[in-house]
Formats: structure tokens, C-alpha cells, sequence
């Protein structure tokens, strides 16, 4: 009993490790937005080169991630991800291309490491899920405020808060290959069991023989292999159809009601959030010196929400009805529009940093709730290829939303300056 409370324990430690490792590169880029392009250039165009690789991958992964190895993917994760923040830290503050670069090699880290551990939970139940969505959380909590420590506060320059994160990649290496436990010998017995009479094509799957250890790579390329790979009787074009019709039952349920509530929330974000702005001398000066600031504020109340919102499954909270979540963070959306077309309804910063606050939560809740749906109503064969597929909704809505910003910030920007308010083109750069 004990042993089993201790891996349980370190289950949730890998796959938090794995979820905070995973995005808090994901979120320093986003946070440190305006410093690398500057206030004259749209947010949306980091936000879009911050997303658009990682949702290619998924979109595509379903139908190769099965030929990569965990290992192959770990190591990849890492020289991906490192090598992009060096890219962004060390080039010129006038290089944009350069470390618009940077930001897409990190993206497509983000989007194989989200694919790769959400399908990894397959083989550790609940509790590697509610890690993996608390350490994603804990990634936006960690990222933005210690962004906002090391700036706002501190003042490091962005570029070298930028080169220290480049740094945290390894502990991919370090979890994975010498703190995660092996997965449970009766599970994988009773996951290959159900995949075989899923499947019912008489294919063997190999399992680890007793008294040698367990390799968590080639596990999942075995049981993978039966619903996944190419025969000779199978074309091409064949095997794109049969995923597709995977796809299609998991639209409805759990992908729109995600990437809705990503839109909206991303529309705020990167769109809206930029020209939430109010006059400076009403505000603390020990928190916004510059109007900058403001932003960097928001992105870390936003992430506070998330955090505390993907944790709930810990604390047993659970809300099925996914498409209230999507309506709730719609009505956000109206509200902050209409905050900065016409200064209403809050006439203070206050209640607005708690209406960013209360996205952030609706936000988190609608990821971990979804992925737990998954698990619940998904047949146990189907599992692993679904969690990996339903990871497309997020950064669906975010893609959908930054387009849509690229339009949308500059429009209400210069509505703003139309009227006397040119707060919104103050900034700086790296």
C-alpha cells in the first residue's frame, strides 16, 4: 500500500512536472508579447507564430505520432524548445523574423509535448491527468508572474529573463528517464486486452516479459499498433478516412465546446486586453509604472484563474455541461468590447482585473473538465488516440482568435485614439 501511495504521489509529480515544463515557455512568449515586437505591431502576430506550428502538429499527429517513440519525442521536446528560446533571447531587438522563428520552434515543442503526455496519461489513469492539466495551469501561474517579478519589479531586461527559461527544457529529461514510474504490468494486460477485442484482427501485441523492465516508448508504439499502422491490404488513403471517422464522434461533445471557450478567451487576451487601459496616475505605481505593465498584469490574473481552475479535478469538482463554459466566456467577451469602445461598465481597473480573474477559471475549467469527459465516456481502446485528437480544440480556437485579432486590436486601438486616448501605442521592445 504504500508503495502504491508513493508512485501514486510521484504519477502526479511527473505529470505536473511534465504540464509546467510543457507551456511555461508557452506563456513567457505570450507575456513578453509587446517587448518583442513593440506596441506598433499587433499582439496577434506572436500570439499566431505562438500557436500556429503547435496546432499543425496536432492536427496532423493523429495520423503519424504512432511511429515516434516517448523517448524520441522527449529529446525532441527539448532541443526544440531550447533551441527557440535561444533564438529569441540572442537575436538583434531589430531581427523580428528571427525570433518570430524562435517562437514557431517552440510552438511546435508545445503542440508534440501536449499530444505525447496527454496520451501518455492513457497508462496512469486520473491521476497523471489531473498532474498534467495542474502543472499547464501552474505553467501560466509560474510563467507570468515570474515574467512580471523579473520585469515589472526587478527590472531585468525581457532578453535575458528570456535566456534563463531557455534552461528549464531539461527537466523533460530528468523526469521522464529517472522519476516517472513504470506503468502498472496489470493495466497494460488489461489495455492490450481491450485493444485486441476492439480491433478483433487476431494482430498480437507484445507485452513486457516478466522480470524485465517496462519501456513506456515502446508500449505505446505495441499497443498503438493494431488501430494505427499500414498494412499491405491498406492504402493511404484508407488510413486518412479511418481517422477521420475516429475524429468525427468527439467533435460535438468535447472539441467545439473547447475551442470556443479558447476563442473567446484568446479574443480577450490578445485582442481586447492590449486597449484595457486607464490613465496611469489612478493607478499604483509600484505595479504600473508604464502602460506596458497593465498588460503584463492581466496575462498573470488570467493564469491565476487557470491555475486554480485546472486544479479543481484534484479537489474533486467536476462540471459536465462543457457548452455553459463556451456561453459564459462569450458574455466575457461582450463586456471587455464594450469596456474598451466606450469605458463601460467599470470605471476602475479593479473590477475588470477580477472579470480577467474569472476568465482565467472558465478557461481552466473547460480544459481539465473536457479531457476528464474524455476519459469517462471514451471506450478504454479508443482512449489514447482520442485524448491526443480533442488536444486539437485549444489550439484550434486560439489559431481562429488570433486571426481575428490581427483586425481586432488595431480597430480598437485606433477607435481609442480617435477619441484622445493613445495609451494603447505605448510600449517598447527587446
Amino acid at each position: 500500500m504504500i508503495i502504491d501511495f508513493i508512485n501514486t504521489r510521484k504519477i502526479f509529480i511527473s505529470f505536473f512536472t511534465f504540464g509546467l515544463l510543457n507551456n511555461i515557455l508557452y506563456v513567457i512568449i505570450l507575456s513578453a508579447a509587446i517587448d518583442l515586437v513593440g506596441s506598433a505591431t499587433p499582439k496577434a502576430t506572436v500570439l499566431l507564430a505562438d500557436v500556429v506550428p503547435s496546432f499543425a502538429f496536432k492536427l496532423t499527429a493523429p495520423f503519424f505520432i504512432h511511429m515516434i517513440s516517448y523517448r524520441t519525442r522527449i529529446w525532441s521536446l527539448v532541443c526544440l524548445s531550447s533551441g527557440g528560446m535561444l533564438l529569441i533571447s540572442l537575436s538583434s531587438p531589430l531581427a523580428i523574423a528571427v525570433k518570430i522563428l524562435g517562437i514557431m520552434l517552440a510552438s511546435f515543442s508545445s503542440g508534440m509535448g501536449e499530444v505525447s503526455f496527454l496520451q501518455l496519461t492513457h497508462y496512469y489513469g486520473e491521476e497523471a491527468i489531473g498532474g498534467f492539466s495542474s502543472g499547464t495551469g501552474g505553467a501560466g501561474l509560474f510563467g507570468s508572474f515570474l515574467f512580471m517579478l523579473m520585469t515589472n519589479i526587478l527590472g531585468m531586461p525581457a532578453w535575458l529573463v528570456l535566456l534563463v527559461f531557455a534552461m528549464t527544457p531539461a527537466g523533460f529529461i530528468l523526469t521522464y528517464f529517472t522519476f516517472l514510474p513504470q506503468p502498472d504490468s496489470d493495466q497494460y494486460q488489461e489495455l492490450q486486452s481491450s485493444i485486441d477485442d476492439f480491433e478483433n484482427d487476431g494482430t498480437e501485441i507484445r507485452a513486457g516479459e516478466a522480470g524485465t523492465e517496462y519501456d513506456v516508448a515502446q508500449a505505446a508504439l505495441d499497443l498503438q499498433s493494431n488501430d494505427l499502422k499500414f498494412s499491405s491490404a491498406t492504402s493511404l488513403m484508407s488510413h486518412i478516412t479511418y481517422t477521420f471517422e475516429r475524429i468525427k464522434p468527439l467533435i460535438i461533445p468535447f472539441m467545439v465546446p473547447l475551442t470556443t471557450v479558447y476563442f473567446s478567451e484568446y479574443v480577450i487576451n490578445q485582442g481586447i486586453s492590449p486597449t484595457l487601459l486607464f490613465p496611469l496616475e489612478t493607478l499604483p505605481h509600484w505595479l504600473f509604472s508604464s502602460y506596458r505593465d497593465i498588460y503584463v498584469v492581466y496575462g498573470f490574473l488570467y493564469q491565476l484563474g487557470v491555475l486554480i481552475s485546472r486544479s479543481s479535478a484534484t479537489f474533486g469538482i467536476r462540471i459536465r455541461r462543457l457548452y455553459l463554459l463556451s456561453l459564459l466566456q462569450g458574455i466575457n467577451v461582450m463586456i471587455t468590447i464594450l469596456q474598451s469602445l466606450y469605458d463601460l461598465p467599470f470605471y476602475s481597473i479593479w473590477p475588470l482585473l477580477m472579470l480577467i480573474l474569472y476568465e482565467g477559471l472558465l478557461g481552466g475549467f473547460a480544459y481539465v473538465n473536457t479531457f476528464i469527459s474524455v476519459g469517462e465516456q471514451v471506450p478504454r481502446a479508443q482512449r489514447e488516440f482520442s485524448m491526443g485528437s480533442v488536444s486539437i480544440s485549444d489550439s484550434l480556437g486560439i489559431v481562429l482568435a488570433g486571426l481575428v485579432n490581427w483586425w481586432l486590436e488595431t480597430k480598437l486601438c485606433n477607435l481609442q485614439v480617435d477619441r484622445g486616448r493613445d495609451w494603447c501605442l505605448k510600449g517598447g521592445s527587446v
